[in-house]
């Protein structure tokens, strides 16, 4: 029969990420096994994630902090980046599949609270020198991703676990603030009279 195709067509990529399967791999991270990832959601969140890590870059460590006496169990300088890179990623993809379900929105409040105290805590410790207050930040950060933690696994497990490395991560940064803070007696900036 002219005109008539032999056999199944293979529809064609759309993109490289179909291409190299990143695109049906990331549609299984959706809140059920075959929802299609929801890219709006996800750059939405991450979006948030990197205006908090872009403090970084507006506050860098520099000389005074070079100069604090620090634990002998310190991260290297390079590994800060690697990891908060990896942790925005997961902290994103986590709110992208607890945003698509039912009863989201206490999971999501707390998300977004410890995405403040995140984006709060280097501006006030790199920024203001102010170990103390610092402290206190952290001690909000670790609260609300414990709770965005519990609460992500009271939804979905996946996503409760995508937290883990975060609470992981912000237990040794608030031991680290601790211990800076400890080992160095007045080399706060003193508060403005």
């Amino acid at each position: 029969m002219p005109g008539a195709i032999a056999g199944p067509v293979e529809p064609r990529p759309r993109n490289f990420l179909c291409t190299c399967g990143i695109s049906t791999y990331l549609s299984e991270l959706g809140p059920r096994r075959g929802l299609p990832m929801d890219w709006t959601l996800f750059l939405t969140f991450l979006a948030a994630c990197t205006a908090a890590g872009a403090t970084g870059a507006m506050f860098e460590p520099g000389e005074w902090y070079r100069s604090l006496v620090k634990p002998w169990w310190t991260p290297p300088n390079w590994l800060f980046p690697v990891a908060w890179t990896t942790l925005y990623i997961l902290m994103s993809l986590a709110a992208m599949r607890v945003a698509q379900l039912p009863d989201a929105g206490p999971a999501l409040s707390f998300w977004g609270a410890q995405i403040a105290f995140n984006t709060l805590w280097t501006p006030v410790f790199f920024g203001l020198y102010r170990l103390k207050a610092a402290m206190v930040v952290m001690v909000g950060l670790w609260t609300f991703v414990a709770l965005t933690l519990l609460a992500f696994w009271g939804l979905d497990r996946v996503a409760g676990l995508m937290m883990v490395p975060y609470l992981v991560w912000v237990t040794v940064a608030g031991a680290l603030n601790w211990s800076v803070l400890r080992l160095n007696p007045g080399k706060e900036r003193p508060a403005r009279a």
